[in-house]
């Protein structure tokens, strides 16, 4: 006990192991193809897809974030870990408890000198209560709650990684299905007009003003712009079954909310990006790296404690006797107090071992860390080219959109004034939509590309997600 009482004056419950210092990035405070992408860096927007004003796609996120299987398994987890941590915490509290015991023993026959006892029975009764708990001399307990916090916060982190991916998920697939409704309306006009243009060049064969080659090319097309429509409408059942299980409903039950065709959401003229450093701090996947790593040196200092002595105090309180009314008789407390100490110091370097496994773990934490820090860098200067070179493409497409769109208007006068046939009239209208889905299709990737940007920044999370 003399032992124990010195240990405790000398190292005043020391905490042993390395206190947590969060690593420091050194990186440029901009980034590096940003002008490219023709984008500012201001403070981005949290829920991005807002930017995009449409309601439906809103609706559908909202709805997503409340619903998903993967956001109530998240959600779990992080109750669980949560738990863990009020756990260790108690674990660092007295714990005390209370009894109560009846029995009845049979003794044998018994013989002391010339006395003997005949075979009995006999009661026990007693009743009593006990406590213990252990000095965290060295910080064993502390660091250990500071282990498990840490990886509640990672949890923490995790749930936030799913809110992300979900956000942009749904609006990839709602991107995905009004790019197929306007895929299939223009294949639709397509077809109106390639029909026309096959009934009135029958009408020339027939006349012998044309050949059986035409008539042959332009059912070939139309037999062409059929076949394109099949998989087309097949994606838009697809999309419309992603985005009923990604909201947690049964595939096909939203089909009606989702049959009327809109434009495809275009991301807004200027898109807000922020900087690298704070990007650092807002994606999931860092933060979630980042208090890994502080868990893992956290458990250094629990390895670390366990090679020095451990103190424990056991208190026990009770009365008892043979017979009930034993019980009320205050004479028969029974009080103990009972101090142990104990030490492992001869483990042959099993402790030692332990201590270095731990800073093992935390020097890989620390490597897992800075190639999450470089992917994620990586993974926002790929999305900033890919967007800023898309902006490039749907310029060009633009530009041939409206140049066909002045070819069909010209090409209609002079169909009016008779100098060109129906027929050309309805080519130059074919050119103008087949332009009008190039356009379509490169808006569609530009929006996507805005997508993957904003998961790329971290966004699409919030701090105080819905109660566990």
């Amino acid at each position: 006990i003399a032992l124990a009482a010195s240990c405790a004056l000398l190292h005043g419950c020391t905490t042993v192991g390395p206190d947590y210092q969060a690593p420091a990035d050194q990186h440029s405070a901009a980034f590096a193809r940003a002008a490219e992408a023709h984008i500012n860096t201001n403070a981005p927007l949290t829920n991005w897809w807002t930017t995009f004003g449409d309601d439906r796609l809103n609706d559908l996120v909202a709805r997503a974030l409340k619903a998903n299987p993967d956001i109530d398994a998240a959600r779990a987890r992080l109750r669980r870990a949560r738990i863990a941590v009020d756990l260790e915490q108690a674990n660092r509290m007295p714990t005390a408890g209370v009894s109560a015991m009846t029995a009845r023993v049979r003794l044998p026959d018994m013989q002391f000198g010339e006395t003997a006892i005949d075979s009995q029975w006999m009661g026990m009764y007693s009743l009593g209560a006990n406590a213990s708990w252990e000095a965290d001399l060295y910080g064993s307990h502390k660091r250990t709650v500071e282990a498990t916090s840490a990886s509640a916060q990672v949890s923490q982190a995790q749930f936030a990684d799913v809110q992300l991916s979900l956000s942009a998920q749904v609006a990839q697939a709602y991107v995905g299905l009004r790019t197929a409704q306007n895929r299939l309306r223009l294949s639709q006009n397509a077809l109106v007009r390639q029909e026309r243009m096959l009934a009135l060049t029958r009408q020339r064969f027939e006349r012998g003003t044309t050949s059986k080659l035409d008539v042959t090319r332009l059912t070939n097309q139309i037999d062409m712009t059929r076949a394109e429509m099949a998989p087309i409408e097949s994606d838009i059942a697809s999309y419309q079954n992603a985005l009923a299980v990604l909201i947690g409903q049964a595939p096909g039950s939203i089909d009606a909310e989702l049959q009327d065709a809109r434009d495809i959401p275009l991301p807004p003229a200027q898109v807000p990006i922020g900087d690298p450093a704070s990007m650092l701090q807002r994606r999931p996947d860092i933060r979630a790296a980042e208090r890994t790593l502080a868990a893992r040196t956290a458990q250094i200092g629990v390895a670390e404690a366990a090679k020095f002595p451990q103190l424990k105090f056991t208190g026990m309180l009770g009365l008892g006797g043979s017979e009930i009314s034993d019980l009320t008789h205050l004479g028969n407390i029974t009080l103990a107090l009972l101090p142990q100490l104990s030490w492992n110091f001869l483990d042959f370097g099993r402790n030692q071992a332990r201590v270095g496994q731990a800073n093992a773990d935390r020097d890989e934490a620390i490597a897992q860390y800075h190639g999450k820090v470089l992917a994620a860098l990586k993974d926002a200067e790929d999305a900033l080219a890919r967007y800023g070179k898309r902006r490039v493409a749907v310029a060009a497409y633009a530009r041939a959109k409206a140049s066909a769109d002045e070819a069909a208007a010209l090409t209609a006068q002079r169909q009016r004034a008779g100098t060109v046939s129906t027929i050309d009239l309805l080519d130059a209208e074919r050119q103008q939509i087949l332009a009008e889905q190039n356009l379509v299709t490169s808006l569609s990737g530009l929006t996507s590309d805005y997508i993957t940007l904003q998961k790329a920044l971290g966004l699409g999370w919030s701090d105080t997600p819905a109660p566990l």
